[in-house]
């Protein structure tokens, strides 16, 4: 149930609706037609500069942010590319620059992300960053509901479905 009376702050759980642009104006994600996104705020479950800008807004104020590289997904990291050699891949596998793969991380055996930044005839340039490193991102942001976390939730340090 929202509350009309909070406010964003630690541990309340914010429901936002949002749409992000890069420099050039392209969107590149969107609640639009979408459930809004639900975190808890001040978890880390955003981005930073996101989530610092959200503090003392409540229910259907909307605003546009600015947030810089440093506090959204870092800067473009060179040590992130990595060659490998083509035939790492299955041979029936189109490789196409931009394309992301999952892989499993060589030490620790979990999954990762990674885009392949060129081809060569022997070999593939993977990029490791995440695919929004580097830029400035553009939000319009509008609260779609605030409510009070769950003693569960905040154990959990998450927003549990249905809730």
């Amino acid at each position: 149930m929202a509350n009309k009376s909070l406010t964003v702050s630690d541990d309340i759980v914010v429901s936002l609706d949002y749409t992000l642009r890069l420099d050039d104006g392209e969107v590149v994600d969107s609640s639009s037609g979408e459930e809004p996104l639900q975190f808890l705020q001040g978890r880390g479950q955003i981005i930073p500069g996101l989530e610092r800008s959200l503090y003392g807004m409540a229910i259907g104020d909307e605003k546009d942010v600015i947030i810089e590289a440093t506090d959204a997904y870092g800067e473009l990291d060179d040590d992130a590319f990595e060659v490998v050699p083509r035939d790492m891949f299955p041979d029936d596998l189109e490789l196409e620059e931009g394309m992301g793969l999952r892989l499993l991380d060589r030490n620790s055996g979990e999954p990762v992300e990674a885009f392949i930044a060129g081809l060569r005839a022997n070999s593939v340039m993977l990029d490791f960053n995440h695919p929004l490193a580097g830029e400035t991102l553009y939000f319009h942001v509008e609260i779609a509901g605030l409510r009070e976390a769950t003693s569960e939730e905040l154990d959990h340090g998450h927003v549990h479905d249905g809730e």
